[in-house]
């Protein structure tokens, strides 16, 4: 029912052919929709379950995805290709509230790309390193200020630290007990929490414009050369460290085990890949950033895996409530993955800072 009116509002586009569900996507509902004048769209309710206001988080596309329509059209780019493009309702709106209160968007879809799950080479992470930077840099001179905080606190690693450390006082399930070595590890570490918010204050570095998922699967790959086109899934577009964005794609692109790998002998930094993704990153970005942002980036690639460590093990302690499990002791297996990623990167840590010191 709610589909049915929702086709309604872009009736505009054309006469609707067929559409199907889409994608792998696990929080908002996606559809391919495909139009006889050869046009194909993707259809998304926003899960407001996940996100409180989204209308605001609505205005944070509109206000990005105009802004970089500019920028690639004053440079003789192709804005069709190289960036998302909403669509207007039929009443020249950029997105749709149905009867029961869900926000639904369309975007034109790019045809002849690929996403990749899981980094294959160390090209591939370079050109996902460029695409994440290239993104960056055109959206440097962006009033940041213009965006909403569509989840707060999102990266605000201190905050996290504090979530977590209550949540292991009150051990709901009794389950603290058997993790004190996991505990234990993420609070001799907590001087990591630290580090990003005394910069800020500080003013050694300043919010900008940040996408905060930059996973590979974020990127659409041109079919054919093989060359990262364009950035996708922009919901959690908002204020934020530059340097996390980095770090978040190196936690997830650069180990050389499975996020939730349970052999944790198969765990550890790949440096061939941290030095292919920077490479990438700081050619694209590197004159957009500051001497202490680029300094910053090795050690952003171990706040955000410890961030992402108490996420999990916190999440276990409290009964696995936010992330997803497949398996007894899921989210335990994950932190635990984490906590020996750190340990490799803390002991690759002079070969991090050399990879990224010639961008300086």
């Amino acid at each position: 029912m709610a589909l049915a009116e929702v086709l309604k509002q872009y009736s505009s586009i054309g006469n609707l052919k067929g559409d199907c569900e889409y994608g792998n996507g696990h929080i908002n509902d996606t559809y391919l929709l495909e139009y006889d004048n050869n046009r194909e769209v993707i259809l998304q309710r926003i899960n407001r379950s996940i996100f409180k206001e989204p209308e605001k988080l609505m205005e944070n596309i509109y206000l990005v995805t105009s802004f970089l329509k500019d920028k690639i059209i004053k440079r003789g780019g192709d804005y069709t290709r190289e960036s998302l493009n909403l669509i207007d309702t039929n009443d020249g709106n950029y997105f749709y509230k149905d009867s029961d209160g869900d926000i639904w968007r369309a975007y034109d879809f790019i045809k002849d790309t690929v996403c990749y799950e899981k980094v294959e080479s160390a090209n591939e992470f370079y050109e996902s390193g460029f695409a994440f930077g290239n993104f960056q840099n055109m959206l440097y001179d962006f009033p940041v200020e213009k965006l909403s905080e569509v989840i707060k606190d999102f990266h605000n690693t201190q905050k996290r630290y504090e979530t977590f450390i209550n949540g292991v006082c009150e051990d709901p399930l009794g389950r603290a007990c058997d993790v004190q070595k996991e505990i234990e590890f993420f609070k001799e570490r907590e001087e990591y929490t630290l580090i990003f918010n005394k910069a800020i204050e500080n003013k050694e570095i300043s919010l900008r414009v940040t996408h905060n998922d930059t996973k590979l699967n974020n990127i659409l790959f041109d079919k054919h050369t093989k060359k990262a086109l364009c950035v996708i899934d922009l919901d959690t577009i908002m204020p934020g460290v530059a340097d996390f964005d980095f770090g978040d794609a190196i936690r997830f692109g650069a180990n050389k085990g499975l996020e939730d790998e349970r052999d944790l002998s198969k765990v550890g930094l790949d440096i061939e890949l941290f030095k292919a993704f920077s490479e990438g990153f700081l050619k694209a970005c590197g004159n957009s950033l500051n001497k202490r942002e680029i300094e910053l980036l090795p050690m952003a690639a171990v706040v955000m895996t410890y961030e992402c460590g108490i996420r999990f093990l916190g999440d276990y302690i409290a009964g696995d409530k936010y992330f997803k499990i497949s398996r007894e002791n899921h989210n335990l297996d994950r932190a635990r993955t984490q906590m020996k990623l750190i340990s490799d990167m803390e002991s690759n840590m002079d070969k991090m800072k050399k990879v990224v010191e010639k961008y300086i």
